[in-house]
């Protein structure tokens, strides 16, 4: 056999790491990480896209950043953006990319790394890369990065320097980028999308369809991790009359964030922890609309439901928020007094009963007014479900609960007979009557007769009553197992109102929960609610706003846009007809979902 001739390369990287002398080794590797730089040389990604493997399989490992891989990549991204010549050579168009990304997955989870990427100057790279000086897909990897150097109490004064700006384009891209990704690739067709985005996207063996699968992750990413770092201002309350900007308020309910990037706060995370100080609470109090969508997330089967729930209880604490509040969310809000624990937390229903009735001696005995008529209704509904009619029961005799017991199974039946004979107010008043008599604790005749009242509801034409009564089924029967036909029933409910990814979210839920159900073995999905999802998946795509508002503008085609740099990176690569090699696959982000899980 013959044996491989030696490297004829001065300080070659893949000769270092095989360097069997530790001291000899790491003098190299030093050594290299200075150079690497200065010099061209077409194996430089290649190095790049293996240091790039090793910082997300051993991001803990000590040794590459003590060498000076900070200060390394940070001069590779800085050539990057001042010499086009360098950028547009070989495949060096794919440095800074990788460059951004080892910076962003050595600095997630260690202080120390960060600290020593601060001290070498990446911070400047990373934002010129978050102006859009390259592309979104670079702009992904740095907002990543800065997020991590912001999430560190030592090194958030490094990137505070930057703060107003680094706001603006955090919430810029955050609003845009979903445009963004489909203006740019996934709107266009294929032959004209920038090959080196391809070949990042599904590192070269991925055809059309992975493309836009990717591309679609990505921009969720990428809008995640904007709000990561928005929501690192936020939580030490810096420049936040800039981040409650009254339309970004307005978008972050819809800015779902937790699906592919399960450390994201999602904006309705970032809208909790603007509720955890003064400025905050004033301005989300303020705008109807952002109320109206943390009250629908909160009466949902969404993640992020606890978050919404916390929002509205920390508006309603505040003596300066609170009536206003009140008067959006106090119907909602009772909806789920009887929600015993949610996720980690307890007692959730007894908190809320306490935070709504904490005053309602002002409104019951005339000292104070709301302005909505709705929200004293359900206050003094609350009142008689919480106070009177716990008294009520607590006064009845075991003979007593058994007779009500009988004449509510009787009224549920004179309802029942009254709904399928077509006389639905009928049947909705008697199932009312059934409601007002019927002992707290039972439970699961109060589950029925809220569903039943809600399917009369729905043919009524007013979901909003209908998802009233659903979510008090579902809080009765608990998260653990929810009434399927309640989840149904408001899945419907909220197609009716216009809500696509709270009806969405039921009905993958009704689905779930008849998978899961002991009576239903080898369940098929049924055909209304695959239908029902189909039509709400199209409506929640992610791109679905973004592709009409391009539909729209019939004077421009998708494949025209705008770089925000000081060239335009796509003009040139066109201009070169650049070619790039496949590269390997992998998954990106491993660390951050396997520290979710365990969280």
């Amino acid at each position: 056999m013959h044996s491989e001739p030696p490297c004829s390369k001065l300080n070659c990287f893949f000769c270092t790491m095989n360097e069997p002398e530790h001291s000899v080794r790491r003098a190299k590797l030093s050594q290299c990480f200075k150079e690497m730089p200065l010099r061209d040389d077409q194996e430089h990604v290649l190095v790049l896209s293996g240091l790039w493997n090793i910082s997300m399989t051993q991001p803990d490992d000590p040794e590459f950043p003590a060498l000076g891989i900070f200060e390394c990549m940070a001069k590779l991204i800085h050539r990057g953006i001042i010499d086009q010549n360098w950028l547009l050579r070989g495949q060096n168009i794919y440095i800074p990319y990788y460059a951004a990304h080892i910076i962003g997955s050595y600095t997630m989870d260690n202080p120390q790394f960060a600290e020593k990427a601060v001290k070498s100057g990446v911070v400047l790279p990373l934002m010129e890369l978050l102006r859009g000086k390259m592309s979104w897909v670079e702009q992904r990897v740095a907002v990543r990065a800065l997020g991590h150097l912001a999430s560190h109490e030592k090194t958030f004064e490094a990137v505070v320097v930057h703060e107003v700006e680094v706001i603006s384009l955090a919430m810029e891209i955050a609003s845009n980028c979903l445009e963004v990704v489909y203006k740019e690739f996934v709107g266009i067709k294929a032959r004209k999308r920038p090959k080196y985005h391809c070949d990042l996207l599904t590192r070269g063996v991925g055809e059309l369809e992975l493309q836009s699968r990717k591309a679609e992750e990505w921009a969720s990413q990428l809008q995640c991790w904007s709000l990561y770092l928005l929501n690192c201002f936020a939580s030490k309350e810096r420049c936040l009359n800039l981040i409650c900007n009254t339309e970004f308020l307005n978008n972050l309910c819809g800015m779902w964030g937790g699906l592919v990037n399960l450390t994201s706060p999602a904006g309705i995370g970032l809208l909790r922890t603007l509720c955890s100080s003064k400025t905050g609470r004033e301005n989300v109090a303020n705008s109807r609309q952002v109320m109206e969508s943390i009250c629908n997330v909160s009466r949902s089967s969404d993640d992020w439901q606890n978050m919404a729930i916390d929002c509205l209880l920390l508006l309603l604490k505040d003596p300066e928020t609170r009536y206003g509040v009140i008067d959006i969310a106090a119907s909602s809000l009772v909806d789920l007094v009887e929600l015993r624990s949610l996720g980690e937390s307890k007692m959730v229903g007894e908190t809320i009963s306490q935070t709504l009735l904490q005053d309602y001696y002002k409104i019951k005995f005339g000292f104070l007014k709301l302005k909505s008529q709705e929200a004293e209704k359900a206050l003094e509904e609350l009142w008689e479900l919480r106070v009177e009619n716990i008294k009520r029961d607590k006064l009845m005799s075991e003979q007593d609960m058994k007779e009500r017991q009988v004449l509510v199974g009787k009224l549920k039946k004179q309802g029942n007979q009254k709904f399928w004979t077509g006389k639905i107010e009928k049947a909705c008043k008697i199932y009312s009557k059934a409601l007002e008599l019927c002992p707290l604790n039972f439970r699961k005749e109060r589950i029925v007769l809220y569903s039943n009242r809600a399917q009369c509801y729905l043919l009524l034409k007013n979901p909003a009553a209908a998802i009233n009564d659903t979510t008090r089924a579902l809080c009765l029967s608990g998260t653990v197992s929810p009434h399927s036909k309640s989840l149904w029933r408001r899945s419907q409910a909220y197609d009716m109102k216009g809500l696509a990814k709270e009806s969405l979210m039921d009905c993958l839920m009704f689905i779930n929960s008849r998978i899961k159900s002991e009576h239903t073995k080898r369940v098929r999905i049924p055909y209304y609610a695959a239908r029902m999802i189909n039509k709400q998946m199209n409506a929640t795509w992610l791109f679905a706003n973004a592709k009409s508002k391009l539909c729209i503008k019939k004077e421009k085609t998708v494949d025209e846009y705008e770089s925000k740099g000081e060239y335009q990176l796509q003009e040139m690569m066109d201009a070169k007809n650049m070619g790039f090699p496949d590269m390997p696959t992998i998954v990106e982000d491993a660390k951050a979902e396997k520290r979710w899980k365990k969280r």
